[in-house]
C-alpha cells in the first residue's frame, strides 16, 4: 500500500500505482479530495505531455502546486491518464 503524506495527513492511498521516472501516480479516487484545489500552473513534458497541478491545503497550510496530472497524456504515457503524482515536501511512502 502506497501512501501520500503532507503535513502529517494522508492525502492519498492505493495498492494500484505506477512508477514513472520514480514518481508514484495514484489513482484519481485513490485521493482525499477535500485536500486538492485546482491550480492554473501548467507544465509540458517532451513524452508525456501537459501536465496540469493542484495546491494541496491541509490544516491551514497550502503546498503550491504539490500535485500533478495528464488530463489527454501523450500515447507514450497513456498509462498514467486518470492518475495524479506528488513532490513539493510530500512523502510517499510504501
Amino acid at each position: 500500500m502506497a501512501r501520500a503524506i503532507w503535513n502529517g495527513t494522508v492525502i492519498a492511498e492505493s495498492e494500484d500505482t505506477i512508477v514513472v521516472e520514480g514518481n508514484h501516480y495514484f489513482p484519481a479516487e485513490s485521493i482525499r479530495n477535500e485536500f486538492y484545489r485546482q491550480s492554473n500552473f501548467n507544465t509540458i513534458c517532451p513524452w508525456k505531455g501537459k501536465a496540469s497541478y493542484y495546491h494541496i491545503e491541509v490544516n491551514g497550510q497550502r503546498n503550491k502546486n504539490a500535485a500533478w496530472y495528464y488530463p489527454e497524456p501523450k500515447d507514450m504515457a497513456k498509462m498514467i491518464k486518470g492518475r495524479i503524482a506528488f513532490w513539493r515536501g510530500v512523502k510517499v511512502e510504501e
